[in-house]
């Protein structure tokens, strides 16, 4: 009777067994071929990563950011912007008296349309590597322009592992109508917990594949308004993002635009918090007098008469009148020439009053409403990050306090004062904050104004820029032939060819550094050399070149930096640590000096210079070190 009931038991318990296995398997299956699939899909090849930085193939001890790192959100490249992050470079390995800032954020943080000598990144650069010599500053670019605050999120993982020392924001202006806007063109999905996805999924070659499936019916069906766009490849992005034109305060739409900026940015935040890296982050700013409203709701027909009276010749009567119908109608065009009236009769506080309002109402949200700064203001109290009040700072600079043209090329994008004012919004701040020590050396904003890090070929590159943007929508109804500023002279005529991509930047550069050099213009050489090993600085030839200049000029603080590179290419070179020796001793750093010549002695033992001052340098030192006796 035993023997059977082990029997049974044993019977029944391998069924259970095998039960459980069938279940087990039955389970798994599916995503044992799901990645089959996607392991298939990337052995042959299909789809893309796309990192936000990359290794420098001619020196991979430099990594930069991908210029064309936005395909990373389009399935197919070509539907994608046409915006790139321009190169600039910093160290694979980061040095340990390294002090490392990753700026984040659209078209302002980037410089447009001026580019990189303009941006945040290029301005704090330049006068940062000035203000703390001793220690190699790398301020690395990552904004873009069209991007948002799920760009800014996708990429906190990948700038983190950088070991920044800190994260710069300016962002904002995006949120409904940049990459993955609620009002775009480019939005991906029609909610934000499907965009999160989106971010989470999109590296996998199986949901690529999906997406490509989808997007060709899609096409097929003419529901997808960017396949539909090839006639209109030649113009700009503003004029194609739009999707929705009418996004009033009470659309569901606007909400859904501050709700996703503030949740992405309350995210991002918190990575950086978790990682220990500080961030700063600025209030946006945009132009005020200068720009009307894109669309408004219109005024009655018994108001329109006043809309079409200049604004300086309003009686009172008419101007309370018609401040008070902007009110009831929520019109932009109404609060923005009432705002208009008051800034001429300099009643400035009413001015900015209407001003603003007519930018709450613009119903096309390429300007951010008053509620993000809200929203930032908000953010800046979070642990570790630090509000940086760049639109106060700009309108401090303005006539009455309110932003116009001076400040403001058109909408929102700066002048070069304007970036100017912004870049030192944040160079006052991170003086304060001590967050790398004292500065050694800081720049005055005197001397950095009349020192900024752009050629004057790069200025009318930008206008020339700006004059194609605004032949188009939305500062025209139907695209126009752009009419580009006259070539005034040489500088303009090579930024002219700038813009029509016959030069590149290099070529603008170096054409500045000998235009330099025959004028015997000091200032210009200098600043051609640095910024011309800045932006290579894996070229030993341009490296030694500013290093040289900088101690001729009695900077030989400042030359450390050019000359180390030197050596990181090539740590044999002689010419280089003599040229280091040099500066050693002018700093009064004997000791060092001492190393640099011993180093020489070693590779070439007969080297005259070595043979004339090393003596003297070790008597020296021995003088001072009695000295201290």
């Amino acid at each position: 009777m035993t023997d059977v009931t082990n029997n049974l038991d044993s019977t029944g318990n391998s069924g259970s067994g095998r039960k459980m296995a069938f279940y087990i398997i039955a389970i798994l299956l599916p995503f044992g071929l799901l990645l089959a699939a996607e392991l298939t899909l990337r052995v042959v090849g299909f789809g893309q990563s796309v990192p936000l930085f990359i290794d420098n193939p001619q020196a991979p001890s430099y990594r930069l950011p991908k210029p064309d790192v936005v395909n990373r959100y389009f399935s197919d490249p070509s539907r994608s912007p046409n915006v790139t992050i321009e190169p600039n470079f910093f160290l694979s390995e980061k040095p340990d008296n390294s002090v490392r800032i990753v700026v984040q954020g659209g078209s302002t943080a980037a410089g447009f349309p001026f580019g990189l000598g303009a941006s945040l990144a290029g301005m704090l650069d330049y006068r940062l590597k000035q203000s703390i010599p001793s220690k190699e500053v790398e301020v690395v670019n990552t904004a873009l322009s069209a991007v948002n605050s799920y760009t800014l999120l996708d990429f906190a993982d990948e700038i983190i592992d950088q070991k920044p020392d800190a994260v710069l924001i300016y962002a904002g202006h995006n949120e409904f109508l940049g990459v993955m806007g609620v009002a775009s063109t480019y939005s991906s999905f029609s909610s934000r917990p499907a965009n999160l996805l989106f971010l989470k999924l999109k590296n996998l070659r199986l949901f690529q594949l999906f997406q490509r499936g989808y997007d060709a019916i899609q096409a097929w069906a003419g529901a997808d308004a960017l396949a539909k766009d090839g006639a209109r490849q030649s113009r700009t992005v503003m004029a194609k993002v739009a999707k929705h034109k009418n996004v009033d305060v009470n659309h569901p739409l606007f909400n859904a635009g501050l709700e996703q900026f503030e949740g992405n940015m309350t995210l991002l935040l918190n990575k950086y918090r978790r990682a220990g890296i500080p961030v700063y982050i600025s209030t946006i700013a945009s132009n005020l007098v200068d720009q009307a409203p894109f669309e408004s709701v219109p005024v009655s027909d018994d108001f329109a008469s006043l809309l079409a009276k200049p604004a300086t010749k309003l009686t009172t009567t008419e101007l309370v009148s018609l401040e008070r119908h902007a009110h009831e109608t929520l019109s932009a065009d109404a609060f923005y020439h009432v705002g208009k009236a008051y800034w001429s009769q300099a009643a400035y506080e009413q001015a900015k009053a209407n001003f603003e309002l007519a930018r709450q109402h613009d119903l096309l949200r390429f300007r951010a409403p008053i509620e993000m700064n809200q929203i930032i203001r908000r953010l800046a109290n979070m642990d570790g990050v630090q509000l940086v009040d760049a639109e106060a700072a700009l309108s401090k600079a303005s006539k009455g306090g309110i932003i116009g043209r001076k400040m403001m090329i058109e909408h929102l994008h700066p002048t070069v004062r304007g970036y100017f004012e912004l870049s030192n919004a944040f160079y006052d701040t991170l003086k304060q904050s001590n967050e790398f020590g004292p500065f050694e050396n800081p720049i005055t904003k005197a001397d950095a104004i009349r020192d900024i890090p752009l050629f004057q070929a790069e200025e009318y590159k930008g206008r020339a820029v700006i004059a194609n943007l605004m032949a188009d929508y939305p500062f025209t109804d139907s695209p126009q032939v752009a009419s580009l500023p006259p070539a005034m002279n040489w500088q303009d005529k090579l930024g002219l060819n700038f813009y029509r991509k016959k030069a590149t930047w290099l070529d603008v550069a170096q054409q500045m550094h000998q235009f330099g050099l025959k004028s015997k213009d000091k200032k210009l050489t200098l600043k051609s050399a640095k910024l011309l090993s800045d932006a290579m600085p894996f070229d030993e030839d341009l490296a030694f070149q500013a290093g040289q200049l900088l101690i001729k000029e009695g900077l030989p603080k400042q030359a450390f930096r050019y000359l180390e590179r030197v050596l990181r290419q090539n740590p044999s070179d002689i010419n280089a640590k003599l040229a280091l020796a040099h500066a050693s001793a002018l700093t009064e750093q004997l000791k060092r000096a001492e190393q640099y010549l011993l180093e020489v002695q070693k590779l070439q033992p007969n080297n005259k210079v070595v043979k004339q001052n090393l003596i003297p340098l070790q008597k020296a030192i021995q003088a001072q070190a009695e000295q201290k006796l």
